[in-house]
């Protein structure tokens, strides 16, 4: 990076904001977080726990194809959106970090996590953050914690995180219930979140967001979250399956409706289109008790078939379709 143009970046992301002392304004978002990046993937993603509402709208950023920023404690939430200017610019986490760290002057109550798609890491826990606090880096992750009962936390998560097999998203939450397990924030528990990008843009911002959950006030955030990340991947199945339907290709699409039955197996929807994939494939005797079942739990469902024939997402004949609607 030229000395010149990382003067000038400096200079232009270095607002009033950076400038003035702390703000009793700013959130007390006492937490724990995790950024990491899967190797394999190259998706990044950052995770979040607090006693604080909506967590997850002021601790977590990220930008495919940049990286994904944490910034907690005394929270100066313009560190996520700058912090991901900058590394887009080129300047290294480490770089990026200091640039607004040395332009703060409340930056000893900051903590701050960067990472970008390199898996590269920069973290900062401010000689003010209200004990027990700190920090632990690793190869492609960083975990830091502020205000936590037990000083066990962040080595805690960074272990869970290191022994974990599974996706990006797996890794985090265990990592996250690690926290828990050391008894997390002193204060109790109250909203989570994660997000995940994707290593490389498309260039389309819809495509870029691998996962973006949230958890708002919840007496058990990290379980909620689970719930969530669970019923996530059941409809990303859904998703897929309706792209294949689309294509015409029914054997994917039914092998993808029943992946995703077996993670919310209760969700009546999903059901339903799994039925639907099967009437296209002209397996009538096997989609006609599901459908029944599902007709006699809400008739509205036998009313959206017939719509179906028109936008023909159902391919069946007249009187195929009035022997349906007769189940």
């Amino acid at each position: 990076m030229n000395k010149y143009l990382l003067l000038f970046l400096v200079l232009l992301f270095s607002e009033t904001t950076f400038s003035q002392s702390y703000k009793k304004s700013e959130p007390f978002t006492h937490t724990y977080s995790i950024v990491a990046r899967d190797s394999v993937t190259g998706e990044m993603g950052v995770a979040v726990q607090s006693h604080w509402f909506s967590v997850g709208s002021i601790v977590t950023y990220g930008k495919a194809g940049v990286g994904v920023v944490a910034t907690q404690s005394l929270v100066n939430p313009s560190y996520g959106p700058k912090g991901l200017a900058l590394m887009a610019e080129g300047l290294s986490p480490e770089q990026a970090l200091k640039a607004l760290l040395d332009n703060d002057s409340g930056q000893m109550y900051r903590q701050v996590a960067f990472l970008n798609h390199k898996g590269e890491v920069a973290t900062h826990t401010g000689s003010l953050c209200i004990a027990e606090a700190g920090h632990r880096k690793g190869n492609n992750f960083s975990v830091q914690a502020n205000m936590m009962l037990n000083n066990t936390v962040w080595n805690a998560m960074a272990e869970a995180f290191e022994s974990t097999k599974g996706t990006l998203a797996e890794r985090m939450l265990t990592a996250m219930k690690a926290a828990e397990n050391e008894q997390g924030d002193i204060r109790g528990k109250q909203s989570a979140a994660i997000l995940i990008v994707k290593g490389m843009s498309t260039g389309n911002s819809w495509e870029d967001t691998v996962m973006d959950l949230r958890v708002e006030d919840h007496e058990n955030p990290i379980q909620e979250l689970e719930r969530l990340m669970k019923i996530h991947k059941a409809y990303d199945f859904m998703n897929k399956g309706d792209v294949a339907m689309e294509h015409g290709n029914s054997a994917e699409a039914e092998m993808l409706y029943m992946k995703a039955q077996e993670l919310f197996p209760e969700n009546l929807e999903m059901q339903y289109w799994y039925a639907i994939n099967l009437l296209n494939n002209k397996q009538f005797e096997k989609a006609e008790p599901i459908l029944k079942s599902i007709f006699k739990k809400n008739k509205d469902w036998k009313t959206l078939t017939s719509r179906l024939v028109v936008s023909k997402l159902l391919t069946v004949s007249s009187e195929e379709l009035q022997q349906i609607l007769s189940w």
